[in-house]
């Protein structure tokens, strides 16, 4: 009798009847026999839902090309890795943005649409100047890591010197306006790239204990973990009741007082989760000069991405 495989279908059945029964899912059956449109999601299912949720038809659109796109199998990509990927977009999110022009408004959820319409002719004028200062903000085109261009570290400009030669890839600095990167032979654009983030991962990750034990003891707080990622939309971000800060790895590329200012705006969560008036009596507290190190940030060239706090 041949018994391969009935371990992983009794688990598998085991897994069904948790979301069955926990969950309150509803399971559509084995696809593998039954539709010849296999496939991880239901498009028309997964769109109805999201209507349901209030989301318009084309944020949906967005949102369901991300998917089929992430699900896709071919070349080097295999079944393991699209799954995983599909699975992550639906545990963690699809993160789609509106179009160029159009904004998105994050309310309560007891306000209704005139609430929010008011709220935001109120501040259409600092709605106006934010756009306008953003739109004005230097911004750098998309790095090809190559030999002439100019990088940032730690607030100063670089010029990159890139050399290919048969050792482990590194970066270093070679003097006060030059960056070298060392990398192998026939090293791609994300390659080197790669490269470039994981020297500014480690100078970002040096920064944190210095920064632990001066703030930690001034602000009375303690700080569980800090961990560095690239972010889309902030410098920075606090999980209050995990103790945990986020740093963006961006911000090796700014000056030190813009790394400090984030860290300690971070930290600040930790004693009130609100930007309200406590949060800046107590950045003021703190670190007076905050608004200068915020406005040196958000005077900083930005990345090919676009960079908000």
């Amino acid at each position: 009798m041949n018994t391969v495989g009935e371990r992983e279908i009794r688990t598998q059945e085991r897994v069904i009847s948790f979301f069955e029964d926990a969950l309150a899912y509803t399971y559509l059956g084995n696809w593998q026999d039954s539709s010849e449109d296999n496939s991880n999601i239901i498009p028309e299912d997964l769109a109805d839902y999201l209507r349901r949720q209030n989301y318009n038809n084309a944020i949906i659109a967005k949102a369901l090309d991300q998917l089929k796109r992430d699900a896709s199998v071919g070349g080097t990509r295999t079944l393991y890795e699209a799954n995983r990927e599909v699975y992550g977009r639906l545990r963690y999110g699809v993160n789609v943005q509106p179009d160029v022009g159009e904004h998105r408004v994050s309310a309560p959820l007891h306000l209704d649409d005139d609430a929010v319409r008011m709220a935001i002719i109120t501040r259409l004028g600092w709605i106006r100047r934010q756009q306008e200062a953003f739109e004005g903000q230097e911004r750098q085109s998309q790095r090809e890591f190559v030999t002439g261009e100019s990088h940032y570290f730690v607030g100063r400009r670089y010029r990159l010197d890139v050399v290919e030669y048969d050792g482990p890839p590194k970066v270093s600095l070679l003097n006060n306006t030059r960056i070298g990167l060392r990398v192998r032979p026939g090293s791609d654009r994300d390659a080197r790239e790669a490269v470039v983030h994981r020297w500014y991962r480690q100078h970002l990750r040096a920064q944190i204990p210095p920064l632990l034990d001066t703030w930690q003891p001034k602000m009375g707080v303690i700080v569980d973990e800090v961990r560095i990622r690239k972010m889309k939309t902030l410098w920075g971000s606090c999980n209050i009741h995990a103790k945990r800060i986020w740093l963006n790895l961006e911000l090796a590329k700014k000056p030190h007082s813009c790394l400090v200012y984030v860290f300690v705006h971070e930290m600040v969560h930790l004693l009130e989760r609100d930007h309200n008036d406590r949060f800046r009596e107590l950045m003021d507290r703190f670190l007076p000069q905050w608004r200068t190190y915020r406005d040196a940030l958000n005077r900083a060239p930005l990345a090919h991405e676009n960079w908000t706090y």
